[in-house]
């Protein structure tokens, strides 16, 4: 009973305080302190709205900057995606061209072709076909109706081409013009050109002249595009003259070569 009166004495003089500050308000004698408490506490409130506000708009620009973040990511992996799977497609289509061409070129009935894709270029070129697939040493490599080179070496994954410009390659070969022949050997240079040698002086060959492949080393069909003469080197007190062949296609920009087989 000690305690509940105490308590009871404390919330009499509450209502009581009460009653006072509501009549007193209701006078309009309040209206001062109100002022007095509003001046005061309204830019604190104002303050704490304020960093409310700017502390809402921190996370917001984070919550955005991470979701801007991810998409970003995502949109990139996705681009990424499309240009490997168009690039992807470009190299298919310009397979199938090539096989298309090749056909065209050099009929699938007489020549038994196998295709095969470049993957490396140094003093040979190499391709991704080898003794598993069927290459074997010595074999011609076309292009369409270029000579490319010969197999000089055989992996069961790979194989090396010897190029018309290896210093050890040697081709018989002849070009035509309408003033006639002439007959020579395709010897191979480092670097770009090849030179047609041993051609006699009284044989016509003039700049611009296709080179043929005379088919006498056995593997090599006849009648194979070598290259086209861009230049004649005259030689009065020998007995040949000399023209340099430059090759009508660039390497590096084949899609698929074609190994003649048995």
């Amino acid at each position: 009973m000690d305690k509940v009166i105490p308590h009871l004495k404390v919330f009499l003089l509450l209502i009581f305080l009460s009653l006072i500050i509501l009549v007193l308000d209701t006078m309009n004698l309040l209206n001062l302190p109100k002022k007095v408490a509003s001046y005061v506490t309204n830019p604190i409130s104002f303050g704490i709205y304020n960093t409310r506000r700017n502390i809402a708009r921190q996370f917001y620009f984070i919550f955005a900057a991470r979701f801007a973040t991810q998409e970003n990511k995502a949109l990139k992996e996705q681009v990424g995606q499309l240009l490997s799977e168009n690039a992807n497609l470009r190299k298919k289509l310009a397979e199938v061209t090539s096989l298309l061409s090749q056909e065209e070129h050099l009929d699938p009935k007489t020549y038994n072709l196998l295709p095969a894709r470049p993957i490396g270029l140094s003093r040979y070129l190499t391709i991704d076909k080898g003794s598993n697939a069927g290459i074997k040493m010595g074999q011609a490599v076309v292009f369409e109706d270029n000579f490319v080179g010969k197999v000089v070496a055989v992996s069961p994954g790979a194989s090396n081409i010897q190029l018309l410009t290896d210093p050890d390659s040697k081709v018989s070969a002849f070009s035509q013009n309408k003033d006639g022949k002439a007959k020579g050997v395709l010897i191979g240079q480092f670097g770009t050109e090849v030179v047609f040698d041993k051609i006699l002086h009284e044989e016509k060959i003039t700049i611009g002249d296709l080179v043929y492949s005379e088919g006498l080393e056995g593997f090599l069909p006849r009648g194979l595009i070598l290259g086209r003469v861009s230049q004649v080197l005259e030689r009065e007190n020998e007995v040949f003259k000399q023209a340099k062949v430059t090759p009508i296609f660039d390497i590096r920009d084949l899609e698929l070569v074609f190994a003649i087989q048995e």
